[in-house]
């Protein structure tokens, strides 16, 4: 009966730990994405890379599991927004690449 028990609760515990676990995943696969999205899209538009900047990073987020939700670029500066979708949540990050204390 005493076993029954033990492995009642590690079940129970483990429906419990699992989709935490997941969102906490997917919320820094958010951030990952949305990341090298803005490193792609601040490459292009430096001219490090040849290609349309925000079209390279909405490329680059797909191939990290993420879609694109915004971009834009100011001068060397490219920002862009990325979510991952998990359990039904949509996580979200934002991600911006250029210059230290550009303004525009």
């Amino acid at each position: 009966m005493l076993a029954l028990a033990i492995v009642g609760a590690v079940v129970a515990l483990t429906a419990l730990v699992v989709p935490v676990a997941t969102t906490f995943v997917a919320s820094q696969r958010a951030a990952n994405a949305a990341d090298a999205a803005a490193l792609a899209a601040a490459d292009a538009v430096s001219g490090a890379v040849p290609g349309v900047p925000c079209e390279l990073a909405a490329a680059t987020a797909a191939r990290n599991g993420a879609a694109l939700d915004s971009c834009r670029t100011d001068g060397p500066v490219a920002s862009v927004t990325a979510t991952v979708s998990a359990f039904g949540i949509e996580h979200r990050a934002d991600a911006r690449a250029g210059p230290p204390g550009w303004s525009g």
